[in-house]
């Protein structure tokens, strides 16, 4: 049995409050566009999802300076050299060895506990997609400021598509995040790092 502690109190307390702020966006942003009152009243949903988008922004940047000075930053870093074979092996297990019960191909260390596919995804997240999910956002909530054409097309369109575009993709990211979150040696090992910030391996869960 070995244990690694690598989720300090910082970065777990960030990955639960944010996942709060998340759900709560995709609850009040799915209420308001396929206007579902039943589920949040719009006149409800409406404020809470502005705030709520506040509240990610402000969790953006605290992962960003965590990230900076924190030192988990390091987990981010791809190695261009070793990440096509580290991806083939990844996805290869993902999708097959997973289900024939084969050896991990990434073993978790304390300097790397992010395995090759979920490293390119998380850059591409928390990188890529959620800053311009956040700026979009932002736009819509100072629409009234925006030009009203851009590139000959309406400006507030083109913000509420792509808004709305990157909030399905990151959608989609947290239903491949639950259920990555169920592969490791047992279905709550991942989880129960989260929580306690330990990696175990070589333990059951009736340890």
């Amino acid at each position: 049995m070995s244990a690694l502690y690598l989720y300090p109190v910082w970065l777990r307390l960030w990955h639960w409050l944010n996942a709060v702020v998340f759900f709560t966006l995709l609850a009040t942003g799915i209420s308001m566009h396929f206007a579902l009152g039943w589920l949040i009243p719009f006149e409800v949903a409406v404020p809470v999802h502005n705030i709520s988008g506040i509240l990610l922004t402000l969790s953006w940047v605290a992962f960003l300076i965590g990230n900076a000075f924190g030192g988990n930053g390091k987990h981010y870093l791809v190695n261009i050299r070793t990440l096509p074979m580290d991806l083939v092996r990844q996805v290869r297990y993902y999708v097959y060895g997973i289900f024939v019960d084969e050896p991990h191909p990434f073993h978790v260390s304390t300097e790397h506990k992010l395995n090759a596919l979920q490293t390119l995804s998380y850059v591409g997240v928390m990188y890529a997609l959620m800053p311009v999910l956040i700026i979009s956002g932002w736009a819509f909530l100072f629409s009234a400021e925006l030009p009203e054409t851009l590139f000959g097309f309406g400006t507030i369109w083109l913000v509420a598509m792509a808004h709305l575009l990157l909030a399905w993709m990151m959608l989609l990211f947290i239903l491949v995040h639950l259920y990555i979150i169920t592969t490791g040696e047992t279905p709550t090992t991942n989880l129960k790092a989260m929580i306690t910030g330990w990696h175990r391996e070589g333990t059951s869960d009736e340890a």
